[in-house]
């Protein structure tokens, strides 16, 4: 099946099988190796990409359902050589151990902010009606979906809650 969408702000065409996983055309069709292939069954994070600026695991995902979509993964995140404030609150925080997690960890983070400040509520939130408040306990809660095996995250907590604002 033919599918086009953007890709880190590229419009990207291909001529997939329909069951090929977003993942794998954006590692094995595009080259993109950032977002990794860890448990292949969406339960530890680390293929998260973004799609319409909204965090998805790709192992998940059909390639061909993204036909118009905009898809940004760890690639695209930087602005040349400016890195994105997120994947420069990682550096500053030393929030990576082996690096396998860290794609996911650092889109998940991009897409966990963004719904925060949307006001989304998470199953940690106190109070619906009040703005969205990034404790420890809240930040752990939304990203609870992306695991590290080498246990950094105190660091990623670090690294979170500055990159939003949360020091």
């Amino acid at each position: 099946m033919k599918t086009s969408f953007t890709l880190n702000g590229q419009a990207a065409s291909l001529d997939l099988d329909p069951r090929t996983t977003l993942l794998d055309a954006l590692r094995e069709n595009l080259g993109l190796k950032g977002s990794k292939k860890g448990c292949d069954h969406g339960q530890c994070g680390a293929c998260t990409v973004l799609v319409n600026g909204r965090r998805i695991n790709a192992c998940l995902s059909l390639a061909v359902t993204h036909e118009g979509d905009e898809i940004t993964t760890i690639e695209g995140l930087a602005q040349g050589e400016a890195l994105h404030p997120v994947q420069a609150a990682f550096l500053e925080h030393d929030a990576f151990q082996c690096g396998y997690c860290t794609p996911g960890q650092i889109c998940s983070t991009v897409g966990m902010l963004q719904e925060a400040a949307d006001g989304w509520a998470s199953l940690a939130t106190q109070d619906l009606a009040a703005d969205t408040v990034l404790t420890d306990e809240e930040i752990r809660e939304r990203m609870s979906g992306n695991l590290c095996r080498c246990s950094a995250y105190p660091q990623i907590l670090a690294a979170i809650r500055s990159a939003g604002g949360v020091a």
